[in-house]
């Protein structure tokens, strides 16, 4: 498989922060994407609904419910390719509500996977987490990394890596495993660190934080979604899980530093006890290798950290009335 241009494409999880920046960047690549969003009284895609109207006109979009393995099958029916990345993705949340974690991790990936392999799709995507890799024991982490279950979130997508992988074993389903170390950018919801530091900076009063301490390595959404059409088209990934990240380490204290600066703002920066993991479950350190996917794929990530946050900052002043920068995102 080489490329997209008219491939029969398939996006889980289409209507969030990825899945939609996924979705744009697919359209002009060529691929014919249908979007599968959840279903909802409201008739809401989600983040679909920013995309540019000459985008959005040439996706079709199918409501339903990634649990529901008759929903799933409709929207795979003639998928050549399926991006599967529909997930409960919150961590916090988690630990107040870790089944609901397994039923749409788990059991949803295999829904995806079972209805892939009666379709006859040639491959599926599966996006994994580099919180399944815990609290790093080496950096930069690469594929080789122990797992590591630090939160009922992460978990359950090693439990969805785990049941992909079952499938190329087992009945040579052409999954690869792609996974993306932090993501951020526009449309990300106040539930992460990036636009929860930015809206409270913007706001002008105080940063409320847990821990300051734990290292991120922060990919642009854009730079995220190039790593999924090159895992789609290049012919030597299937089978594999690979890594995608800069490289780049950055704590989150100074990340607030760094968004304080490029917003302006003089905010104080507050511990907030509320905002901190359990002792067990904080994940310390995350700094990506992704040269095996560099290798196999040419991809490497192309926007740096300052130019994508000013992208997220000025996303951010835009929808300012549509947050609640006072208010704790689970």
């Amino acid at each position: 498989m080489s490329g997209l241009h008219e491939r029969r494409v398939l996006v889980t999880g289409a209507g969030g922060f990825i899945g939609s920046h996924l979705v744009e960047a697919l359209v002009p690549a060529g691929a014919q994407v249908r979007a599968f969003v959840h279903y909802n009284a409201r008739n809401d895609w989600g983040n679909l609904h920013e995309l540019p109207e000459e985008v959005l006109r040439e996706v079709e979009v199918v409501a339903g419910e990634i649990q529901d393995p008759f929903s799933v099958a409709r929207a795979v029916a003639d998928r050549e390719v399926v991006f599967h990345l529909a997930a409960l993705i919150g961590i916090p949340y988690s630990y107040l509500a870790p089944k609901s974690y397994v039923d749409t991790n788990v059991l949803g990936t295999l829904n995806v996977l079972q209805a892939a392999l009666q379709a006859g799709s040639e491959r599926v995507i599966q996006t994994s987490t580099s919180e399944t890799y815990g609290t790093a024991q080496y950096t930069p982490i690469d594929e080789r990394h122990p797992l590591q279950g630090q939160s009922p979130y992460s978990a359950s997508k090693i439990g969805a890596d785990q049941i992909a992988e079952s499938y190329f074993r087992s009945m040579d389903l052409g999954v690869v495993t792609l996974r993306p170390f932090n993501t951020y950018g526009p449309r990300q919801s106040l539930r992460a660190v990036i636009p929860t530091i930015i809206s409270q900076a913007l706001a002008g009063k105080e940063v409320r934080l847990g821990s300051l301490e734990p290292v991120r390595d922060l990919t642009f959404v854009t730079d995220t979604a190039r790593a999924f059409i090159a895992v789609a088209g290049a012919p030597e990934v299937v089978g594999e899980t690979l890594n995608a990240g800069t490289g780049r380490a950055v704590s989150i204290g100074q990340l607030a530093e760094m968004i304080s600066e490029l917003t302006g703002s003089d905010a104080e920066i507050v511990h907030d006890p509320q905002r901190v993991r359990p002792e067990m479950s904080e994940v310390f350190e995350l700094v990506c290798d992704s040269s095996r996917l560099h290798d196999l794929t040419g991809w490497e990530p192309t926007v740096s950290l300052e130019s994508g946050l000013e992208q997220t900052i000025a996303w951010m002043r835009t929808w300012r009335s549509a947050q609640k920068p006072d208010h704790y995102t689970v």
